[in-house]
């Protein structure tokens, strides 16, 4: 007789052998990887980067001080499997243990906004010193597509997580990607490198600052600014739901060769974040995307408004995509409009539409009562909006008369698809019962049927 378990049971089998495990090798100075020799982590000194130790933590305005966190970061966004990464450390200390976790398959509550969890993906090695300006090594194994990060920490309650993703090793291992704000993170980063007191993006000054530094330490102990509120909860969704997806960064957008080589890898792009500042390259490949017949969902608001060039490790915010030809409505259906801070937020009221019917269905919704809630940034529809985009939830005069929240749907004769919940956020709101339906009925949708590419002339 064979004796059957659960998913969570055998996830929660995985993570108590972990835990013994770590026990077991907290001395050790060897990393194994399954599936690959026993590498090791190689520690060395770069004078390029900055030198003494930034133990600067912030909030959303301000510069404040955390002597408890370890700081370091990936100098890219993604690591393929088979590669190697290099982690680089702002924070002088000895004796600094290393374990790298994949970020949403656990199960375990994520308690602060400085706080990542996750189930182990390398056993642990203990660091006998780090220096600033130093880094080390770390082989990426045969790991799952996904969001990991390198968790450090040392006495007296000191820890550090430095995040990047693991795309597949190659484009369209699954039909749908979904791809995390990996540049919109790094301009809401507010740390402060050079110690003038502000931090180092353009929105924590008051001059005309436009850059923004890509690859640094995150503040709140290396976790990403609102990753708790904004990205964790979606990520908790697909894995609890079994849904398999290739993970990608917005460096993977920029390195495709072009839309036609996107298209044939992808039937749907996802994009659940705040995905707000892009490249002109990864506005034409998504465009062009969506021109030859691949969908988009888009979770959150104020996506694909600015235009970003990236120099050096640089992002200078260049111009909204809208002042220069190129309206982000014509692609997504609508576009930013205001935002409150989060001050004022309201339930969604339904509209009819073609579309709201299997949107909506099973939620319990109706047009005749409201649906969750969404605020703090809102879009709407304008006349660049592809002509047959349907309103189908409104938050009516969130942000004053006539300044509207609306979530919109629009099909192309090449067959795209393009939903956009025109508030913040359905992925953040992915844990309650009516948002998890929805997310159901969009995914039934958007997968039901794989999509031939067409060319953007016809076919």
């Amino acid at each position: 007789m064979t004796t059957q378990t659960t998913p969570r049971a055998r996830i929660r089998h995985r993570t108590a052998l972990a835990v013994g495990l770590l026990a077991i090798s907290l001395l050790t100075v060897s990393l194994f990887v399954a599936a690959a020799p026993s590498p090791r982590f190689e520690t060395t000194a770069d004078d390029t980067w900055y030198e003494g130790e930034g133990e600067a933590t912030m909030g959303l305005h301000g510069v404040s001080n955390d002597e408890l966190a370890i700081e370091a970061f990936f100098p890219r966004e993604s690591y393929r499997p088979g590669t190697t990464a290099t982690l680089r450390f702002e924070s002088t200390l000895e004796r600094v243990r290393l374990q790298v976790f994949h970020a949403g398959p656990e199960w375990g509550k994520t308690v602060g906004d400085n706080e990542m969890r996750g189930l182990p993906a390398t056993d642990p090695v203990l660091l006998d010193r780090i220096s600033s300006g130093g880094s080390t090594r770390i082989p990426i194994g045969n790991w799952a597509t996904g969001l990991y990060f390198a968790q450090l920490t040392a006495k007296g309650g000191r820890v550090g997580y430095a995040p990047f993703v693991v795309p597949p090793k190659r484009l369209g291992r699954n039909r749908v990607a979904v791809v995390l704000p990996t540049r919109t993170w790094q301009a809401y980063n507010f740390r402060d490198a050079d110690g003038d007191g502000i931090g180092d993006t353009w929105y924590a000054s008051e001059d005309d600052r436009v850059t923004a530094v890509l690859h640094r330490p995150f503040l709140n102990r290396g976790v990403p600014p609102h990753f708790r509120g904004y990205d964790l909860p979606f990520l908790h969704w697909l894995n609890r739901t079994g849904k398999q997806v290739d993970y990608l960064s917005q460096a993977e957008l920029d390195a495709v060769p072009d839309a036609a080589t996107l298209r044939r890898a992808y039937d749907v792009l996802y994009f659940p974040g705040h995905h707000e500042y892009v490249t002109t390259r990864e506005y034409d490949v998504v465009e062009g995307f969506r021109d030859r017949g691949g969908s988009l969902v888009m979770l959150s608001a104020d996506n694909f408004c600015w235009r970003i060039d990236l120099e050096h490790g640089v992002m200078t915010r260049v111009a909204k995509w809208r002042d220069v030809g190129r309206p982000e409505a014509s692609l997504l259906g609508v576009q930013y409009i205001g935002n409150d801070e989060g001050k004022s937020r309201s339930a969604w009221y339904l509209r009819k539409a073609p579309a709201t019917r299997w949107v909506f269905a099973k939620t319990r919704a109706s047009t005749t009562g409201a649906f969750s809630n969404g605020g703090i940034e809102i879009d709407h529809t304008n006349s660049s909006s592809p002509q047959g985009t349907q309103v189908l939830a409104e938050l009516p005069n969130l942000l004053g008369p006539g300044r509207t929240g609306q979530m919109s749907y629009y099909s192309t004769t090449k067959g795209a698809e393009v939903f956009s919940a025109g508030a913040f956020t359905l992925a953040g709101s992915s844990r309650q019962w009516a948002v998890k339906q929805l997310l159901e009925n969009l995914w039934a949708h958007f997968t039901a049927t794989p999509r031939a590419p067409h060319s953007p002339a016809g076919g």
